[in-house]
């Protein structure tokens, strides 16, 4: 292969935005070759603004049967990413998705089965793994500097959303338009990022989620997660879309010290010896170890969604390790849809979750969702900007 030609599946603002650094060459070894989406007006973006080469399609499946890409980047509303990913790898080609992986467990899990049977390259724009910042706290916590993690604390309430946001778009903060709220819609790079710098997966969740809390919508927009672990470990995850100004503090408790990441910055004090150590052998009354405090040198820059494209085609091309595998898509959601059914049923949901009643209580309240329903819900991809 000489050049991966490159398809991209719905033009709202990510896929534009993807479009644009694709034209422009930014991609090693990539190139734009073919777009799609229903809504003439993006088409006619597309003719304004991208080279007059790439073929335009109203019809992504025309778009897969064309013979013109190797692989596509999904850029469309939530629920419809496993189903497009699906068709896209049997049709033969390498697949990107958007975030998040779908809506629930179930269509995911459908989706993940079909890769691992395509001998495709699958891969999930989960563009805050190239945050060297995230990827240094994965690298300190798999090396061991911060010994046996004990606590997670995530409090991210900085996505401060307005009533009129919410009305701009009748899908918007809708259970059959958008399939949920903060959780789906802008927390799962968070919920990504939790479990994959840290290593772990919960074994059981206990959340408090409120739906249109201070805001007039369906769907959550206020949670208070605890999460327990099979070490013993416990976390927390706090999220809302109605505080102001909001707090993005991620912390991290471990045998050896305490890792904080806030503001865009890494500090780690560090303890000398292990608690485990000093406890076993301090005999005094009021005694801590001694502690470092370490501010941590972050190197490179973040290439966000490029840079996952970046590492995607080269998996196609060269074989490169995959940063942000498809597959591991499920896991943010598995958080997330454990957070919904924890509140639903009142109750401690055990991991994995019961995919079969999530997907019960969902329809139930797609059934009876206030959503312009699917005709309206291709415009959930960002022509404003969901995130």
């Amino acid at each position: 292969m000489g050049k991966l030609r490159i398809g991209i599946i719905g033009l709202g603002n990510m896929g534009s935005g993807h479009a644009r650094y694709l034209v422009n060459g930014e991609v090693s070894g990539a190139i734009l070759t073919a777009i799609s989406d229903p809504r003439p007006e993006r088409l006619q973006w597309a003719k304004e603004e991208l080279r007059s080469d790439v073929a335009q399609f109203e019809d992504h499946r025309e778009l897969l049967r064309s013979g013109l890409v190797d692989g596509v980047i999904i850029c469309t509303p939530h629920y419809d990413h496993p189903s497009q990913a699906i068709e896209a790898l049997q049709a033969g080609l390498h697949v990107l998705i958007e975030k998040p992986a779908g809506v629930y467990t179930k269509q995911v899990r459908e989706m993940n089965e079909v890769a691992a049977a395509s001998g495709k390259v699958f891969g999930i724009m989960y563009n805050q793994r190239a945050n060297p910042l995230y990827q240094k706290l994965k690298d300190l916590i798999s090396s061991g500097e911060l010994g046996e993690i004990r606590r997670t604390n995530w409090l991210i309430t900085n996505w401060y959303r307005s009533q009129s946001y919410y009305d701009s778009g009748g899908w918007r903060a809708t259970w059959a338009g958008e399939g949920g709220g903060v959780l789906i819609n802008q927390d799962p790079h968070q919920l990504d990022l939790w479990q994959w710098t840290t290593g772990m997966m919960p074994k059981r969740v206990r959340a408090f989620c409120s739906f249109g809390k201070h805001r007039n919508i369906e769907v959550e927009n206020d949670v208070t997660a605890y999460v327990e672990y099979e070490n013993g470990a416990t976390g927390l995850f706090v999220t809302s879309t109605f505080e102001t100004p909001g707090t993005n503090r991620f912390e991290l408790s471990g045998e050896r010290g305490k890792i904080v990441i806030e503001d865009g910055k890494m500090t780690f004090w560090r303890t000398r010896v292990s608690e485990t150590e000093f406890n076993r052998s301090f005999t005094g009354g009021f005694g801590q170890p001694e502690c470092w405090k370490c501010e941590i040198p972050i190197h490179g820059h973040s290439d966000e969604h490029k840079g996952i494209t970046q590492n995607w085609t080269n998996a196609i091309l060269n074989g490169t390790p995959l940063l942000a595998p498809g597959e591991e898509g499920i896991h943010g959601l598995t958080l997330s849809n454990a957070m919904l059914l924890s509140t639903w049923i009142d109750d401690w949901v055990e991991l994995p979750i019961n995919e079969e009643l999530f997907y019960e209580k969902l329809q139930e309240r797609i059934r009876a969702s206030k959503s312009d329903k699917q005709a309206d819900n291709y415009q959930a991809l960002d022509v404003k900007g969901t995130h």
